[in-house]
């Protein structure tokens, strides 16, 4: 975590949110999200909104949603993948 104190590492935002963190890069290679926060040495840092986020797309995908169509569905609904501030 940072000095933030509420932002987390991929490992720590993956395993909070039930996901590996291949599956959370995965994710964000996809475009089905953004980090709230990227660090001058290139760190992808995660909030709680974020977290909700991650376990919405998990829940979407283990009821049958292809992660493409999850994608448009986002998509369609904000232009801001963030999960943070807006």
């Amino acid at each position: 975590m940072t000095e933030k104190g509420k932002l987390l590492s991929i490992s720590a935002a993956a395993k909070k949110a039930g996901i590996s963190p291949e599956s959370l890069r995965y994710y964000l290679m996809v475009g089905l999200l953004k980090p709230t926060e990227v660090t001058p040495s290139r760190r992808r840092l995660f909030d709680e909104k974020s977290i909700g986020r991650i376990k919405l797309i998990k829940k979407l995908n283990d009821s049958g949603y292809p992660l493409r169509a999850i994608r448009e569905l986002f998509l369609e609904g904000r232009s801001d993948l963030k999960g943070s501030k807006q």
